[in-house]
């Protein structure tokens, strides 16, 4: 006799139906020759009435619960009201700060004390290279980055090539905040 190596559906549960979300529950082991011989006589919709295979095999059986990834406020909180919002990324990053905040009031209540995201050094070099505070949030990184470029790019300042070094610093500070987890 071999080994069980492969899986058949085991038996089914009070009221017909012997799976859940991730396919059947219970399983049998046979080895190949056992296996064969058990799918050639398997009827999935043995014991079941018309009305319950009809169900069975409607396009749409199984996707009539609801799980937290396919709700339309993916567990996080209502949907954006996308009117209020000019740029959609606004909207989203809006969404994500308060989920952060309400991580960070949970993680405040369970150690006591809030803490924000450390920064490097070099993130703090670049902070100090926009003239920004440690406190800044996304949206004034934003709006003091498209300040300096419009300043310093020759395109915008009358073909003024002497800031070229200075708009080059700006331009490497604000990719390393932008991906910083203190402006996540």
């Amino acid at each position: 006799m071999a080994a069980g190596e492969f899986r058949a559906p085991g038996q089914r549960e009070a009221g017909g139906r012997n799976h859940g979300s991730d396919g059947p529950g219970d399983y049998r082991w046979f080895c190949l020759d056992h296996v064969r011989a058990f799918n050639a006589g398997y009827d999935y919709f043995a014991g079941l009435g018309p009305e319950e295979i009809a169900a069975a095999q409607h396009p749409l059986a199984g996707w009539d619960s609801e799980n937290r990834a396919f709700r339309p406020d993916a567990g996080i909180d209502k949907a954006p009201r996308w009117a209020d919002y000019a740029d959609p990324l606004e909207a989203i990053a809006r969404r994500a700060q308060a989920r952060a905040g309400e991580m960070a009031g949970e993680m405040k209540g369970r150690s006591g004390q809030h803490r924000a995201p450390r920064m490097t050094p070099d993130e703090r070099r670049a902070l100090g290279t926009l003239g920004l505070s440690p406190d800044a949030n996304r949206h004034q990184l934003r709006a003091r980055y498209s300040e300096l470029v419009r300043r310093y790019h020759p395109d915008r300042n009358g073909g003024d090539r002497s800031h070229e070094a200075r708009l080059q610093a700006v331009v490497e500070a604000y990719q390393l905040l932008r991906r910083a987890a203190a402006f996540a």
